[in-house]
Order: structure tokens, then C-alpha cells, then sequence
């Protein structure tokens, strides 16, 4: 196949570059920008050299409607405006960024402060939780990756949701993040003297991936409930670790919540739900396309402490993508993506 990348240069276009030059059906990737047209991609990254010595090249619709897929890894308020008109066109479209994510646009402008994306197009598009939604994944032109946040909560939360066994409405959710998580633009929050040796909380009851989830709840579990979610910075580069505590159903134990987990995710390779409970961390899913899962249930306040891991930059954005691009093609879903984590 022909893969364009709009965007590459950002954390997830390199990740998306790493990924698809191990693909053994992409033939070819060419990479598009909006603002350093001719610029020879492995002069800016070293690391590239001699796997993508090509110039970026200027952002054209006729041109990238003869690709197979175009990976969009342009920021939000952006990326509509670039894939909208290749819609119907001809290439599979799948979106890194949160322009088509959210079905309700009047919820978009209030939680992005940015104009959305034509209605026409948000109608199209399809949420790309792989695990949850790989049959329309399958008819899809275009596909709204998930945002890094909503990946680990709902690999965690929609199964419990689906099967009632946890308090819907009371649900808390502690989430923190390496600082990749924020792009590769500097600003003074992701400033070295800002991150380093300090946790941080941010974007406090207002992050952009809250109507993400809770419209996630109500189309996969049927469940509306508003969350309670906290998003922190953390000094690490990579890594999303979520906790979730919620109130057990009465009558319900860990056990239950473990099978529940198990049951669901028994023919997904990339989620895997761990027993032991000694270990568990970032570390162990660094740069793969694994979702880990850890629960536990404390007797005394009868609630589930729900743990899931992702690598952000993989099985939040780059490697869920691919992910939803071999399900789109046909392909075998762990095609391309069977990294071991580097766990030192």
C-alpha cells in the first residue's frame, strides 16, 4: 500500500513513520506538511536517516487522493479543514487529532474553543476504539482515532459498565501523563524547569477528553453517567497511567470484576488483565501497543480501584491507528505491531 502522513513531524507522525516502515504491507510512506515544504525529513530527525531521507511535501487533495490511507497527525481545529476534503475521494482517512471525535458539535466548540469540523464529515466518521468497534471500523472511510486518555479509561471502565457491575454515577478518575502527551510545540507548562522534579495537575474539570468518554459510555455501555476526571503531568516522557475507582454492585467481588475483564478481552491481543498485583507501571508497556489492566476490590469501602497503562504515543495514538488501518484493509489486526515493550 501508499501511505501519506500529514503532520509527520509531530510526536505522532514519528511514531506513525517507526511503525508503518515495519509494515509488511505499506510499500511506500510519503510525508506531507503545511509549513516546511521541501524540507529533507531526516535533517530535522536524525534518527531517520536513511529510512526517511524524502522532502516533506506541500498539503494537495488531488495528490493525496491517490493514496490508500492518509494518517492525519495535524493538530485539532486543523486536521478537519485537511481531511474533510478527502472524504469520498478515494484514500482510508484516519484522524490522530480530536476534530471528529466528538458526534455533538455544539459540545466540540464549548470543550476545544475551536469552529468544528462540517457537520457532514463529523456524521461520517468513525470512533476508532479498535477492541469496541472493529465492525464499523471495517466499513469505515474515516476514522476518529481516540484521544490517549479515553484509550486507557474505556479499555478499562466499558466492561464493568456493559455488565452493571460497578456504580455508574459515582465514578472518579485519576489520570497522569508523560509530557509527550502534550506535542512537541514548547510552552512553559512542558518547559524543562516547569516538569522536572514536580507533578503537576492541569486542565482541572475542564479537559477536552471528558465529553470523549462519557460519549463513549453511552454508545458502548449504555451508560451516561458525567465522570469525574483529573489529568496530571508527570516528569516522564512517555506513559498514561488512569486509576478509576467506582462502588461495587452489591453482591459483586474482585473476582467478578477480574472475569469480567478477562471474558471481554480474551480474543484481543493488545489488552492484556495482569493478577499479580506487586508490579505494575508504565514501564511495561513502553513503546508497544499493549493496554494493561489491573483491579482490585478493598472490603472495607466496597470499591473497585481500576488501573490500566498505555504507551500514549502507541496504543494511544500511532499504534491504535495502524491498529484501526489493519482492520479497515482486512489485514490481521496485530500486523505490524507485535513490539515487545522496552522495559528499561
Amino acid at each position: 500500500m501508499k501511505v501519506g502522513i500529514i503532520g509527520a513531524s509531530g510526536y505522532g507522525g514519528l511514531e506513525l513513520i517507526r511503525l508503518l516502515h515495519n509494515h509488511p504491507e505499506v510499500e511506500r510512506i510519503e510525508l506531507f506538511t503545511s509549513s516546511d515544504e521541501g524540507t529533507v525529513f531526516s535533517h530535522k530527525y536524525s534518527h531517520l536517516m536513511n529510512i526517511a531521507d524524502q522532502p516533506l511535501q506541500k498539503i494537495e487533495h488531488d495528490r493525496l487522493a491517490q493514496f490508500d490511507v492518509i494518517f492525519s497527525s495535524a493538530p485539532a481545529g486543523v486536521a478537519s479543514t485537511l481531511l474533510s476534503p478527502l472524504i469520498g475521494k478515494g484514500p482510508k482517512l484516519i484522524d490522530l487529532s480530536g476534530d471528529f471525535r466528538l458526534k455533538n458539535l455544539t459540545e466540540y466548540e464549548q470543550w476545544y474553543k475551536k469552529e468544528p469540523a462540517p457537520a457532514s464529515a463529523v456524521e461520517q466518521s468513525v470512533y476508532g476504539l479498535t477492541e469496541w468497534n472493529s465492525k464499523a471500523i471495517r466499513q469505515a472511510q474515516l476514522i476518529a482515532n481516540p484521544g490517549c486518555y479515553p484509550t486507557a479509561v474505556l479499555l478499562a471502565l466499558l466492561p464493568l459498565l456493559k455488565e452493571n457491575v460497578i456504580v455508574a454515577d459515582q465514578l472518579i478518575i485519576d489520570a497522569k501523563s508523560g509530557v509527550s502527551g502534550a506535542g512537541n510545540q514548547p510552552n512553559q507548562m512542558t518547559h524543562f524547569s516547569e516538569t522536572n522534579e514536580n507533578t503537576s495537575i492541569y486542565k482541572l474539570n475542564q479537559h477536552q477528553h471528558i465529553p470523549e468518554i462519557e460519549q463513549a459510555f453511552a454508545l458502548f455501555a449504555k451508560e451516561t453517567p458525567p465522570i469525574t476526571f483529573s489529568t496530571h503531568l508527570v516528569p516522564m516522557t512517555r506513559g498514561i497511567l488512569a486509576t478509576c475507582y467506582a462502588p461495587v454492585v452489591e453482591g459483586v467481588t474482585e473476582a467478578h470484576l477480574v472475569e469480567c475483564l478477562t471474558e471481554t478481552y480474551a480474543n484481543h491481543p493488545f489488552v492484556r488483565v495482569l493478577q499479580e498485583k506487586n508490579k505494575f507501571g508504565t514501564n511495561q508497556v513502553y513503546g508497544s501497543n499493549y493496554c494493561d489492566l489491573l483491579v482490585n476490590v478493598d472490603p472495607r469501602t466496597n470499591r473497585a480501584t481500576v488501573v490500566s497503562v498505555i504507551d500514549n504515543l502507541v496504543k494511544g495514538a500511532a499504534g491504535q491507528a495502524i491498529q484501526n488501518m489493519n482492520v479497515q484493509c482486512g489485514f490481521e489486526e496485530i500486523t505490524g505491531l507485535s513490539l515487545v515493550p522496552a522495559f528499561i
